[in-house]
Parts: C-alpha cells; sequence; structure tokens
C-alpha cells in the first residue's frame, strides 16, 4: 500500500552487477515485520527524552525557587538589623517597614502561586461562577497591578468596549489571570515602557490581548511558555521574581472557563502579545440575566445564612 515498514532480515543474499546497478536477485532466509516494536522502542525513547527534559526543568525550578526566596529574606533580615540598631529614629523605621512589606508580599505572591498550581494539578481547584462583567475582572487586575506599573514608570493603555460584556466565570480567579499576564508584561519590559491591555467582543468570544514593548519571545520558545517551569530567559538575574509557573496557571485558568490563551512575539526586543479568549455568557445580546428574563423578581431577595462554627462569627 505505499507505507514503509521496519523489516529485520536474516540471511544470505545473492547480487548481480556491480557499482550503482548491483542488485538483490535472491535472498535466503527469514524476513519478520518488526514495525509495531520499533515504534514501541521509539515512543520508549521519546518518553525518556521528555522525562529528562521534565527532570531538569524541576532542578532548574528547584535552584530558581531558592534564589526567588533567598531576595526577599536577605533584605528582611538586614532591616531587622537596621531596625535593631536605630531604635529611635521613625523615618528610618517606617523606610525599612515599607521595604519588608513589598519582600514580604513577593514572598506570598511566591507561595500563593506553587499552592495555586498544586491545587490545579491535583484538581482541587472549584470554580465559583457566577455571571459578571468582564470590565471587573479587568479593573480589579489593574488595581493590583498598578503598583509594579507605577514604579516601572511603565505606561498603560486601557480599550474597552462601550457595551458591557458579561461571562459566567470565577471573578477571583479570572482576575488572577489577567494580573499574572499583567504582571509578566511589567516584568519583561524595559522601565519605561508601554503596556496596552484591549477587550473585543467576536461574535460568541470576548478576546483580551496584554501587550507589551519588552523584551519579545524567541519563536521556538512560543510553543513552551506554557509548559510548567518553563524560563523563556534561563538567567536568575532577569527572572524578575518569577518561577516560570506564571503563564502555566494562566493557561489552566483559561482552559477551566472554557476558553484558550496563545503568546505572540516577532522574537527578542519585539514586544510580546498574550491573547485569552473567553465564551460570552449571551451570545445575543450579551444582557445580563435580570434583563433577559423579564418575567423575573423585580426585587432583590434576602438569604439568610447560618453558620455554627463559633471562630468564624467575628468574620462576618
Amino acid at each position: 500500500d505505499g507505507s514503509l515498514r521496519w523489516v529485520l532480515a536474516n540471511g544470505r543474499a545473492s547480487f548481480e552487477g556491480a557499482g550503482p546497478t548491483r542488485r538483490v536477485v535472491s535472498f535466503d532466509g527469514t524476513v519478520a515485520d518488526i514495525t509495531d516494536r520499533k515504534r514501541g522502542e521509539e515512543e520508549r525513547e521519546q518518553l525518556v527524552a521528555r522525562l529528562q527534559e521534565q527532570d531538569q526543568r524541576k532542578d532548574e525550578f528547584l535552584a530558581m525557587l531558592a534564589h526567588e526566596l533567598r531576595n526577599p529574606l536577605a533584605p528582611i533580615r538586614n532591616g531587622l538589623k537596621i531596625m535593631r540598631l536605630a531604635p529611635g529614629n521613625a523615618d528610618a523605621t517606617e523606610r525599612i517597614r515599607s521595604m519588608m512589606e513589598r519582600q514580604v508580599g513577593q514572598m506570598v505572591h511566591l507561595i500563593d502561586d506553587l499552592l495555586d498550581l498544586s491545587r490545579i494539578s491535583r484538581g482541587k481547584i472549584e470554580l465559583r461562577k457566577e455571571r459578571i462583567e468582564l470590565a471587573s475582572a479587568v479593573e480589579q487586575a489593574i488595581e493590583a497591578i498598578r503598583p509594579s506599573i507605577d514604579m516601572a514608570e511603565h505606561e498603560l493603555f486601557l480599550k474597552m468596549p462601550s457595551k458591557p460584556i458579561y461571562v459566567d466565570a470565577d471573578l477571583t480567579r479570572l482576575t488572577q489571570v489577567f494580573s499574572n499576564l499583567l504582571n509578566n508584561a511589567v516584568k519583561f519590559t524595559e522601565r519605561g515602557g508601554r503596556l496596552r491591555l484591549a477587550v473585543q467582543l467576536m461574535g460568541a468570544e470576548v478576546v483580551v490581548s496584554v501587550t507589551d514593548n519588552g523584551i519579545g519571545i524567541p519563536a521556538h520558545m512560543l510553543q513552551h511558555v506554557f509548559e510548567m517551569f518553563t524560563q523563556v530567559n534561563g538567567n536568575p538575574a532577569r527572572s524578575q521574581g518569577g518561577l516560570g509557573i506564571g503563564l502555566s496557571i494562566v493557561q489552566r485558568l483559561v482552559q477551566m472557563h472554557g476558553g484558550s490563551v496563545e503568546a505572540r512575539s516577532g522574537g527578542p526586543g519585539s514586544g510580546s502579545e498574550f491573547i485569552v479568549r473567553l465564551p460570552v455568557a449571551l451570545a445575543l445580546g450579551n444582557e445580563p440575566a435580570d434583563k433577559a428574563n423579564p418575567d423575573g423578581p423585580k426585587e432583590r431577595l434576602r438569604i439568610p445564612v447560618a453558620d455554627d462554627n463559633p471562630a468564624d462569627v467575628g468574620n462576618y
């Protein structure tokens, strides 16, 4: 049928002719089709290569994790020493306290990412979906990342549609998706760069793009940036406080929302673009639930919630 197969031949061949015209005229022996065996060997070789690559990535990840945890710990330790040496200097204490808060926040962010990745990998995250306006997630993400944007002196351009767009999503997790993408853009864009977040309704989908004019992504890395522990730039000094798991979390959360995410870049120095596609709540009209059902209740309902755990009473 024209297909190529692997054959193992044991025996004696008889030839005629010489040089380029030499050819087999007869063969005495056995011939066995070993195509399935060769395919199995190739699959095992590919599996071994993947396992070796994953093992190397884990080693690099552990080294990166130690580096990233050491970074905030060192200034915190030094800050405590300075506070001990200058107990009466209110100005110095305030500056040190602010620095320590930033470093602790960085550590919390790293640990939260690790915990999220572990929960997602084990299927322990459950989305609390509700009908929300997409702008709410975008605004909360920008609010969370605004201090980093201002510190890096970046410009952020925001483009939102004139009409509200509604999606069935977990507001907290969707905010995390956009804040991770913005945070990624901030980290890998030189000081004074330009960031752009644009939202566009395209049929039954809403497209959210985060663009920067940063260091860019090599073409051969575009298909790997969402893989766990991937670092586009292997130099820890350029990691800017990342473990290579943020984009993996983004992809998995977007997929849990029934959407997709892709990365684009013109190469090193050409900036990057990350595009998230999500299904809209209503393809026709895109109205919220209470407007789409005019016969529904016109007044808000009050629902009592009882909790018999005394430790939680103070939280309400």
